[in-house]
């Protein structure tokens, strides 16, 4: 009795055509949806490196776009070392990412667990007509509204970072003296917004006359620079941090597993 082994059909390539999703009403911008969509392509490896995408000029006529729009989108993907262009042959993929999660918490909850006793300052909580660039990140339009705080938070009475937030106006509204108790996270959880995930970009700059005041450090001294950007289970961002720590007093520990 002779057996025969069925072969897997080979996975169809990637099809940006019927894999982009672009919504013309959305507050979001055209060449952001489509380049988040290429993005989360590459980042689970559906285009892997050394995939093709067409030219532009294809690109968006499959798309039923604009050639700016595809240009731009192209274009912040190559700014961000994702892709090349390359002349006469179209975009191809050099690099996708190995993401690693890390804890949903706040710096509050951070010091409060290793009893750094944190106390926070309030410098800025107003609602503002937010920056085109900010209604962007929360995916909202321009004339809505958000919510700004700044705050310096402190550990042990000693100044550590220097926390900006932006957050859709109307999922809480916390008053300087709630902010000086209590976490951003910890106020969101108790107004029952379920945070789920997040996207965090690390980095480093010097500290400006005002910062390096602000944090008890000499001008110029060294910062280390978390973005992030929170999203609740619907997918919906909840919250916009850029905050600054203090690189003397402040570092970030990440803990890697490799295979088992």
């Amino acid at each position: 009795m002779t057996s025969t082994k069925r072969r897997r059909s080979p996975k169809p390539p990637w099809d940006p055509a019927t894999q982009i999703s672009v919504d013309h009403r959305s507050p979001v911008p055209l060449y952001y949806q489509v380049a988040s969509q290429i993005e989360e392509a590459i980042d689970s490896g559906a285009l892997p490196v050394g995939a093709r995408l067409d030219n532009e000029v294809d690109l968006a006529a499959q798309l039923g776009l604009s050639r700016p729009t595809v240009r731009q989108a192209i274009g912040s993907l190559v700014d961000k070392g994702l892709v090349v262009r390359k002349r006469g042959a179209g975009t191809q993929v050099v690099f996708n990412r190995v993401k690693r999660s890390l804890e949903l918490s706040s710096l509050f909850d951070d010091l409060s667990r290793i009893d750094q006793q944190p106390t926070t300052k309030v410098l800025v909580n107003e609602i503002i007509t937010p920056s085109p660039e900010i209604a962007h990140i929360l995916g909202i339009s321009e004339q809505d509204k958000a919510l700004h705080l700044q705050r310096v938070r402190s550990a042990r009475g000693e100044p550590i970072a220097r926390m900006q937030n932006y957050l859709p106006a109307g999922l809480i509204e916390p008053d300087d003296d709630l902010l000086e108790e209590r976490g951003l996270y910890q106020l969101l959880r108790a107004a029952g917004v379920q945070l789920h995930a997040a996207h965090q970009t690390i980095g480093a700059r010097v500290a400006t006359e005002t910062e390096a005041e602000l944090l008890d450090e000499p001008a110029g001294a060294a910062l280390l620079t978390m973005e992030r950007t929170t999203y609740d289970q619907s997918g919906k961002v909840v919250e916009y941090g850029s905050h600054v720590y203090r690189a003397s007093r402040y570092s970030f520990d990440l803990s890697l597993r490799g295979d088992t």
